[in-house]
């Protein structure tokens, strides 16, 4: 891992963008990284843009706020529109039920059926983000599997904790 990793999820309100990103900052608090995560949404909760940032430095972070990503998750169309000129040439992760149209990029571009697998095996499309969540530790093995489930296990309520893990995992297993 480089010594400082910049990462934009970045979707609608209501889709989990704000606790995908507690989720991966609170993994690398674990893995012993300095860690600085923001976000930002509309006045409205749901539907609204809404971004989540987490940089990950093997030392100090002096400057709190993402300028150039080096990954980013997009979890819809417009995420996809606004941000992709924020990504420097790294890893784009895009849910291919949400996102269909990509510009062409220079980024390394990842398209994870996130939406499709949380609705048709966890029932529920709140479990998106964890399903992206495990694809971008797959591709980018930025943190440890232990730190995001401990992660989980610590942000997540109680009575979905079983399905958040297991969409993780699924995510995990969608990237070859």
């Amino acid at each position: 891992m480089p010594k400082r990793i910049e990462v934009r999820i970045s979707g609608l309100g209501g889709q989990g963008v704000v606790l995908a990103g507690e989720i991966l900052g609170r993994a690398a608090v674990y893995d012993g990284k300095h860690v600085v995560q923001t976000q930002s949404y509309g006045a409205e909760a749901r539907g609204s843009a809404a971004k989540s940032e987490v940089i990950i430095s093997d030392s100090k972070i002096g400057f709190p706020k993402v300028r150039k990503c080096d990954i980013l998750v997009a979890m819809s169309q417009s995420a996809v529109e606004k941000h992709l000129k924020d990504l420097k040439k790294g890893v784009l992760i895009a849910d291919e039920d949400t996102v269909k149209h990509i510009p062409k990029t220079k980024a390394k571009l990842f398209r994870i059926p996130a939406t499709r697998v949380a609705k048709t095996e966890l029932k529920s499309g709140i479990y998106t983000n964890v399903v992206l969540l495990g694809a971008l530790l797959r591709i980018t093995g930025i943190i440890t599997v232990e730190s995001i489930e401990k992660a989980i296990g610590d942000v997540v309520p109680r009575e979905s904790l079983e399905k958040n893990i297991k969409g993780f995992k699924r995510g995990l297993e969608l990237v070859g």
